[in-house]
């Protein structure tokens, strides 16, 4: 039986304080994003850093929630749905978005395609990445075509960023920091048009697992950087 994700007595007062704050005032009640990720800390990492650099105002019209499972494919969605569920259900207030984060890793074709169909079915975006979240950072500095495993995109990452934080520079999954040293040292928007034109590549095709490199991160960030404060 899949883990449900438990939530501690702070994160219920948390949720309890956001609903009596709409309740007092609706005039002012904000749009709610969802974003379910696959890894604990990883992801969550990351646009927690993204939250902190959007548009002056943002955040004081749309609540963007970030959570991390350590799921992965179908259990990772069908965990999103039951947290979605209980959240709506807990804190009176609709999820206006939601979003899971997931890779290809190890997986098979089965579930990963599955899975990303599954969302296109529920209206759930979907950002996805065939090997691994890491393609993302890359992505900040290079457009390359040529597919590859998750141990390759360690040394590519660390050779890319030894020319600015020195030879000693190693790469940390979990690490807190990586939104705050790809932005000032790549470039989002360089990382924006080669996602791009990746997926343009496999564009109509639906066998998602034999799309080596492809990620649809970019589509989640464009969707939170655009959105109005």
């Amino acid at each position: 039986m899949a883990r449900k994700v438990k939530f501690s007595d702070a994160k219920r007062e948390k949720f309890s304080r956001i609903d009596q704050r709409r309740k007092r005032d609706t005039r002012n009640m904000r749009q709610y994003f969802l974003i379910v990720c696959e890894g604990a800390e990883t992801e969550p990492n990351y646009f927690e850093g993204l939250k902190d650099d959007l548009p002056k105002g943002t955040l004081t019209t749309h609540q963007i929630e970030v959570q991390g499972t350590g799921r992965n494919t179908q259990s990772l969605l069908d965990e999103a749905m039951r947290l979605r569920a209980w959240m709506q259900k807990y804190s009176t207030r609709k999820v206006d978005r939601l979003w899971i984060v997931f890779d290809k890793d190890s997986f098979t074709a089965q579930d990963f395609n599955g899975a990303i169909q599954r969302c296109h079915n529920e209206g759930i975006g979907c950002a996805w990445s065939n090997e691994a979240f890491e393609l993302w950072y890359l992505l900040h500095f290079d457009y390359f075509e040529n597919g590859m495993g998750r141990d390759v995109y360690k040394k590519m990452i660390e050779d890319r960023l030894k020319s600015s934080l020195g030879n000693s520079f190693r790469y940390r999954k979990n690490s807190p920091n990586m939104y705050a040293i790809l932005r000032k040292f790549g470039s989002l928007e360089v990382a924006i048009r080669n996602a791009k034109r990746l997926a343009k590549k496999y564009e109509g095709d639906r066998d998602y697992s034999s799309q080596n490199p492809c990620t649809m991160v970019f589509a989640l960030i464009e969707e939170l950087i655009n959105l109005d404060s």
